[in-house]
């Protein structure tokens, strides 16, 4: 997975209004970046979307993701996930009744009935589920019209991205992107797209300047810490003094690294725009990464202050603070950590700071609750559990530390069940 507060929040505004028209609610809706650079896009674990970053890389503009977006926010208000699952289902029980009928064929003496009936009982499975799911993705289709319509966006960006995975339908299966082995796509939905363009108000709509920028600068920013540097060179060239360019290749002076020349280009973007807080998060982590603690601490401080309510960069200012070692540093790393996990509890590395700052401010009985949150999230259930034990008894009996500690032991003893 890749966590960057920058490119989470592009994406979460831009599924913000779609998910409003949807009747849905945002806070509900977890999005995940995954570090892969085919193409795809998915739903799952009931409302969550999973965007791989290669769908991001190869995007040529902000409409084109929206749209993308658009059509996976219309499988979760379709309940698709629940339906797909009963389907799947139904595969299973079509091939089981074959081969019930093959097995009776077999003791009639018809090896070759037998044979037919448990391959016909196959496809016929196969066949009504690969029809459902082409169902399934033209509803998925007709809603992201809706949702588009209603926030007064273009469909065009999906026609696009669409006329993308036709040319890879020309492909061998082995060497298509997921995106099209998942979404099965025929000229029935390209045509729904260009009949909905024909008749939509927003057709020619291009994206707005905010939604047009952002997207370029996360592409920009994949690119830099993703590619190699030739590679980003070759894309954003030292010719080039556009935004996205000087970002990208900031961003990959730094991986070389070339500390000197990345601080350089980072601090002209700053100059060009002081209150953006992802320039100084990135200087943040180009001092903190070469050992500059005090540097790096002032530039989180910075990004800090201009988001306070980002979970990412109140982890990463945490664990600066944590590396300066001093008492009123660790007090202050606490907090910001506990926010940190409050806001997004799924994150083991930051459980782990909280509980290497605790455990260095002398609070023993909560450093090993936090190591034990971090354990338990890993699946190391029998470490979380001799962890946990240790919080307990290192915590008043009845506190919300040994409370916490209990149901983390709970929990741990449930999971080596059910494995």
């Amino acid at each position: 997975m890749i966590r960057d507060a920058e490119i989470e929040n592009t994406i979460r505004n831009y599924t913000k209004p779609l998910l409003l028209a949807a009747g849905l609610d945002p806070l509900s809706i977890r999005i995940h970046i995954v570090k892969d650079n085919t193409l795809n896009a998915f739903v799952a674990g009931g409302q969550q979307i999973f965007i791989n970053s290669g769908l991001i890389l190869r995007s040529k503009n902000a409409n084109q993701l929206i749209g993308v977006l658009a059509h996976e926010i219309g499988h979760i208000s379709g309940g698709h996930l629940i339906k797909g699952a009963k389907a799947r289902k139904n595969i299973s029980a079509t091939s089981l009744l074959s081969v019930l009928l093959g097995g009776a064929a077999i003791i009639a003496g018809r090896p070759d009935a037998a044979a037919a009936a448990i391959q016909f009982g196959a496809n016929v499975g196969i066949k009504n589920y690969l029809s459902f799911n082409r169902t399934q993705e033209s509803a998925a289709d007709q809603s992201a019209f809706r949702f588009l319509e209603l926030t007064q966006q273009s469909a065009t960006g999906l026609l696009e991205f669409m006329k993308v995975l036709e040319d890879q339908e020309l492909l061998s299966t082995r060497n298509q992107d997921p995106y099209v082995r998942t979404h099965p796509l025929n000229r029935n939905r390209i045509e729904s797209i260009r009949q909905h363009l024909k008749k939509s108000r927003f057709t020619g709509k291009l994206s707005s300047t905010i939604d047009s920028t952002s997207h370029a600068r996360i592409k920009a920013k994949l690119v830099g810490f993703t590619q190699t540097y030739s590679q980003t060179l070759r894309e954003y060239p030292e010719n080039k003094e556009s935004l996205p360019s000087i970002y990208a290749r900031s961003i990959a002076y730094y991986r070389i690294p070339n500390v000197q020349k990345a601080i350089k280009l980072i601090d002209k973007l700053i100059s060009k725009m002081p209150n953006d807080p992802y320039f100084h998060e990135l200087k943040g982590q180009i001092y903190f990464e070469n050992g500059k603690i005090s540097l790096a601490l002032t530039s989180y401080q910075m990004a800090t202050d201009l988001i306070p309510d980002s979970a990412l960069l109140r982890a990463q200012l945490g664990r600066a603070q944590i590396a300066k070692n001093e008492p009123d540093f660790l007090t202050k790393a606490v907090s910001n950590l506990l926010y940190s996990v409050d806001k997004d509890p799924n994150r083991p590395n930051v459980w782990r700071q909280l509980g290497i700052a605790y455990g260095r401010l002398g609070k023993k009985g909560e450093s090993s609750q936090a190591l034990a949150e971090e354990a338990i999230l890993l699946g190391r259930n029998k470490e979380a559990i001799h962890i946990a034990e240790r919080a307990k008894k290192q915590s008043k009996i009845g506190t919300t530390n040994w409370l916490r500690a209990e149901d983390i032991i709970t929990a741990a003893r449930e999971n080596l069940k059910t494995k």
